[in-house]
């Protein structure tokens, strides 16, 4: 009774099996579409649309980048969280999506742990920590010593979430204190340092390049744990007498929870293979990105990682967005 039992069970699965192959083997039948949650020209926007032209000329069928900006992500998020788990709807998330909102609100329209199946981590930043030339520190330890000085006047920019939290995590790794400036993005915040209404600034490598290249911001650090190859010559933040200090930005390529696992792994291999390309890392690489192509199983490791650490930083900083 038992071996006929097994065997019927087997008969049933082996259809089962065949359909998910086929599923897997037969995607995408249809456009796909990238929503990502910021406007079009920015680095998250560029990673997709590099992305999607390679996977349409891949695929044949057209991929489409849907740009759905507002919310700290949170617009882009809900749609793509709440849409089919068939592999024809991916998204872009940034480090604050997925790994520190959960800490900034007290309710959030979607899951960020639960609600996503990990595809990629595409690509990684990191913050720089600039001045303006008229500041006198030619160093981390300059600056610490004039933040000291300075008795708590001395004031960053800031234009998005991941540079406020580095600030507040030099601020305590470095013991000093200083006044946090918001502003809506990197380039209203840039504009009043390069001006000299702000003396220092954490943003990230990717919009702040130009400006550092240029000599229009002095840079003092990067926050990764390794030297940036967009800025050889500059230190980390370890380097500079920070030791543990390693924060970095990051996009990655998610699905909707529930998508087929053969579907996410044909898309692992696609968009790893985009990301592997001389030609892909290049262009990202000349935006101060670092491309990290990663499996799914890894990224999902870097979101739960980053979601303890950073949401350390957040609570002790007291940040709250609502």
């Amino acid at each position: 009774m038992k071996l006929l039992q097994k065997l019927l069970l087997c008969l049933f699965a082996l259809p089962l099996a065949g359909v998910a192959g086929t599923v897997a083997d037969t995607f995408p039948e249809r456009p796909v579409r990238i929503i990502v949650p910021f406007p079009p020209g920015g680095g998250t926007d560029t990673v997709a649309r590099t992305v999607a032209a390679k996977l349409s000329e891949r695929w044949n069928v057209p991929v489409t980048v849907d740009n759905r900006p507002g919310g700290n992500t949170l617009i882009g998020a809900e749609m793509a969280a709440r849409a089919a788990p068939d592999g024809y709807t991916l998204f872009l998330p940034i480090d604050s999506t997925l790994a520190m909102n959960q800490s900034l609100y007290a309710k959030l329209p979607y899951d960020p742990i639960n609600g996503f199946a990990p595809v990629s981590l595409a690509v990684t930043m990191p913050m720089v920590l600039a001045v303006h030339p008229s500041v006198k520190a030619r160093s981390v330890k300059d600056l610490i010593g004039l933040a000291k000085s300075s008795d708590g006047k001395l004031a960053y920019a800031h234009g998005a979430l991941p540079a406020q939290v580095a600030g507040e995590a030099f601020r305590a790794a470095a013991k000093v204190d200083m006044v946090a400036v918001p502003y809506k993005g990197s380039g209203p915040a840039m504009t009043d340092v390069v001006g000299g209404q702000v003396p220092v600034i954490f943003d990230a490598l990717g919009p702040a390049i130009a400006f550092v290249k240029s000599g229009k911001v002095r840079p003092l650090a990067v926050t990764s744990a390794k030297r940036s190859p967009s800025l050889p010559d500059v230190p980390t933040l370890a380097e500079s007498g920070l030791p543990g200090m390693d924060l970095v930005t990051w996009i990655g390529f998610v699905a909707p929870a529930g998508t087929d696992r053969a579907i996410i792994a044909k898309l692992n291999g696609e968009i790893t293979r985009i990301l592997k390309l001389p030609e892909t890392s290049e262009k990202l690489g000349a935006m101060g990105m670092d491309v990290v192509a990663s499996s799914p199983e890894q990224f999902t490791q870097t979101i739960k990682d980053d979601a303890t650490k950073l949401g350390a930083v957040i609570k002790a900083a007291g940040i709250k967005l609502d």
